[in-house]
């Protein structure tokens, strides 16, 4: 008999040879056309077909499957059964030399729950056990493991593999010299395997997307026990590449619960570059990057008022929508402070509450207390709360304790209550009670306690939707103003402010003609300074303002590319009638600092106490290029002024300097925008016509050609803003940037020069370093917020990525003080409290 006829009856004889197995309930063996070949390895023309078992005498269980070497054998079964396809063979398997597995994925084709095995050489027993051996390969579901020999025992569902083994299951991989495993179950052991176990991290925030976080490592044994269970000996752990890592953790006994989403390390320890840097005789730690209960690695600092400074967290995952973190913080210079944060979120509600407690300051001999909550609650689908409340012990709380300038800087700390309610239509309504705690840490130097409000109640309504195109809006307040100090006037203000206004509009214009009529009443509480001033006050002014403008556009090319230019004149009158009010005492008004928006504003003065009077015209032109196929702004330009037809009368004040009809009035322009793909500017100047002087000049450039790397310069100038020491003048200039320098290494800093003072207000001066899987950072921070009230901090934090971060985190300073910076390793350790 020819060979090629004699091979191609081999499928025949196994399927009849296993008919024990096709009587007991199994399905027909599918033999598909690319398993079955000739002598010289190409598939025959046969179609696939179902065999059905002849009834001849049935092989006994024992019997066992004659062996046959073959190039490719394959099997499938339904369940865990298996059935065989063998073809012939070129040469015997021992002959073979051993060769890389290759990556095995799982067939799509492949039934749920069905099994198939591969192998160049099968023999066994069928629905017993069959051992597949060379290239052997078996699959069902996302399961695929490949070795040298697979031995398969259908009755208990195991399989044992030897030599290269490989296993990948979902995104995991487990590989090793043998391993024993129960398919269905998902529980086995691996000797001395390497192992890369991989999940989607969820994002935390809402800038975050989805990304994988990949965990690998080796160990003595690795026990399945369990779909994503783990349990590991003498083992190491790491979100680095398996092969060499720079960090990793390395635990007597290691588990790994995927369900959770949570490491538990026994005996263990963290290895950074082959040396031991922190022993944990028992810990936890996130396998995703994600919140896990347990001791958050330490945080260290140095700084001129603390001394060095040793903080170390512990955190409580209380629940998922509830967590705590408690933190004792030693201080060389100040002594032990304790810290607390709670956070919790609701359906409903959200909210934190912090506090720090240090018995006894080393340095002043005082107690020293911080206590803050903030909570926001949907009380009604239509009813909001929220409380706001701030306070510490003493006025130089934030100035010795805090490194951070946004904090040493505080002066009024807010504690506030309100409720609001939207009908969801036309109107809605709030209350409010509102004080402030004032820190003077400088007696030379005494700020004023806003006033209290206790209560504010407004309403507002709004109808756009009026017979003739009218528009009505409507803004009440009733307030009560109430000071701690005695010398200050106290006040009922009522406020009702109606307005009637009729938009017209077209494509390339708009015209919005608007009347209203603002009625205030004071019942004042005067000191006895005050007295003969009257009691009652009652206010009335009508306002009348037309606000006009036109649109134009061309298309244009600058510097060879095609832009749509746009040019916006816009005219905008307003009329006011003087009124009296030198009686009525200054609650919460101030004037506007002088801009754009505030040249188009009804009201000069902020606050209900002036109403300022106004006889004036503005007129501004806009002009911008825009590109056509994105429709983005990418330069702008502006320029405007006001014109006053009449003397002001109304200042906050006895002897304000007013201006007078016909006066040169202060010119605002400004240009912002990207000049070229990386570059960004942004300026503005208010330019005294009168004075032919510069009343304020901000001006800034950027150089930001891609992520992690940025240029900032900018330079501000106000000739009647307060500047850093109190004084009447600022002018400082500030440059700032993040840069790669070579090797992983990059440079950032900020340094902020006051030229009035000349000198140096704040700086920053740091190097950091990207590995790949941790990143390490070293800043200096120096800022004085007085010549000599000088505070200096330094930084110093070792960063693994999706496990923690060691020492102090810089990482808030370095964001909120250089403009475009950009943080180098992909993932963050999850936040310290008390340190940022």
């Amino acid at each position: 008999m020819p060979l090629n006829t004699r091979m191609r009856l081999i499928p025949l004889l196994l399927c009849w040879m296993s008919g024990s197995a096709l009587a007991a309930g199994l399905p027909p063996l599918l033999v598909s056309p690319d398993l079955v070949r000739d002598g010289r390895g190409a598939s025959t023309s046969r179609p696939a077909a179902a065999l059905q078992p002849a009834p001849a005498k049935p092989v006994p269980a024992t019997q066992p499957v004659p062996a046959v070497r073959a190039p490719s054998v394959s099997g499938a079964t339904g369940g865990s059964g298996a059935a065989v396809t063998p073809a012939p063979a070129t040469r015997p398997v021992a002959e073979r030399a051993p060769v890389p597995q290759p990556v095995a994925t799982p067939d799509p084709s492949l039934a749920a729950g069905d099994t198939l095995i591969k192998a160049q050489r099968i023999l066994g027993t069928r629905s017993v056990e069959l051992v597949a051996d060379g290239d052997a390969e078996l699959q069902r579901d996302d399961t695929v493991l490949t070795a040298d020999r697979v031995t398969y025992r259908e009755p208990v569902d195991e399989a044992v593999a030897e030599g290269n083994v490989v296993l990948r299951a979902g995104q995991d991989t487990i590989t090793g010299p043998k391993a024993t495993l129960v398919i269905g179950e998902s529980t086995g052991e691996f000797e001395t395997p390497s192992y890369t176990l991989t999940r989607d991290r969820t994002p935390t925030v809402a800038e975050e997307t989805t990304r994988k976080v990949s965990g690998s490592g080796n160990a003595d044994v690795l026990r399945l026990e369990g779909e994503n269970q783990y349990r590991l000996e003498n083992a190491t752990w790491s979100t680095c590449q398996a092969t060499d890592p720079d960090w990793y953790i390395k635990a007597r006994e290691l588990e790994l619960d995927y369900d959770r989403e949570v490491g538990t390390a026994h005996g263990g320890s963290i290895v950074f570059q082959d040396v031991p840097i922190f022993w944990m005789p028992w810990a936890e730690f996130p396998l995703s990057g994600q919140r896990q209960s347990g001791l958050l690695p330490p945080t260290f600092g140095s700084s001129n008022k603390t001394g060095a400074d040793l903080a170390v967290p512990y955190y409580w995952n209380i629940a998922p929508n509830y967590d705590a973190t408690i933190t004792p913080r030693l201080m060389s210079r100040r002594g032990m402070q304790l810290g607390g944060e709670f956070r919790y979120l609701g359906e409903t509600y959200r909210g934190e509450s912090r506090v720090e407690w240090m018995a006894k300051d080393n340095v002043t001999g005082e107690e020293r207390k911080l206590a803050s909550i903030q909570h926001q609650q949907r009380i009604t689908p239509n009813l909001y709360g929220s409380l706001d409340f701030n306070s510490v012990s003493d006025d130089s709380y934030f100035e010795d304790l805090s490194s951070r300038i946004s904090l040493a800087s505080q002066v009024h700390l807010l504690r506030q209550g309100s409720l609001s309610y939207s009908s969801g239509s036309w109107w809605s309504a709030s209350a409010l009670v509102q004080s402030y705690q004032t820190l003077n840490p400088d007696p030379d130097s005494i700020t004023a306690t806003p006033y209290r409000r206790v209560p504010q109640l407004l309403f507002n309504a709004y109808r756009p939707d009026l017979p003739g195109g009218l528009v009505f809006d409507l803004d009440a307040e009733y307030v009560r103003f109430a000071h701690t100090d005695k010398i200050y006037a106290e006040a009922d203000r009522l406020t009702a402010y109606p307005q009637m206004s009729l938009p017209l509009q077209g494509a390339a214009w708009f015209l919005t003609p608007k009347a209203g009529f603002h009625a205030s009443s004071y019942e004042i509480d005067r000191p006895a300074a005050d007295a003969g001033k009257p009691d009652s006050i009652s206010r009335n002014v009508p306002i009348l303002s037309i606000d006009s403008g036109l649109f134009f556009e061309r298309d244009t090319s600058w510097f060879g590319t095609n832009f749509v230019q746009t040019l916006e004149p816009r005219l905008f009158y307003l009329r006011v009638p003087e009124r009296d009010q030198r009686d009525i005492p200054l609650f919460d008004t101030t004037l506007y600092t002088q801009s754009f928006a505030e040249i188009f504003s009804e009201n000069r003065y902020s606050g209900g106490d002036r109403i300022g009077d106004a006889n004036d015209l503005t007129a501004a032109v806009t002009t911008r290029l825009i590109d056509p196929e994105t429709g983005a702004e990418r330069l702008r330009a502006l320029i405007g002024q006001r014109y006053y037809f009449s003397d002001q009368e109304v200042g906050l004040f006895e002897g304000q300097e007013l201006i007078q009809a016909g006066g040169r009035t202060d010119v605002l322009a400004g240009l912002g925008g990207k000049l070229t793909q990386h570059v960004s500017v942004d300026s503005y100047l208010q330019y005294d016509t009168g004075e032919g002087q510069t009343e304020r000049f901000n001006a800034t450039m950027r150089y930001q050609p891609a992520y992690a790397k940025a240029l900032n310069v900018s330079y501000r100038y106000g000739r009647n803003v307060i500047g850093y020491g109190g004084e009447l003048g600022l002018e400082d200039l500030d440059v700032s940037g993040q840069w790669p320098i070579g090797r992983g290494w990059y440079g950032v800093g900020r340094v902020t020069r006051s030229l009035k003072e000349n000198r140096v207000t704040e700086a920053i001066g740091g190097l950091e370093y990207d590995g790949g899987c941790w990143a390490f950072r070293v800043a200096v921070h120096r800022f004085a917020i007085e010549r000599d009230d000088v505070s200096q901090a330094i930084y110093v934090q070792l960063e693994l990525n999706d496990l923690a971060g060691i020492g102090s985190n810089p990482l808030s300073l370095l964001t909120r003080s250089v403009p475009g910076y950009g943080k180098i390793n992909a993932s963050s350790a999850d936040r310290v409290f008390g340190v940022d």
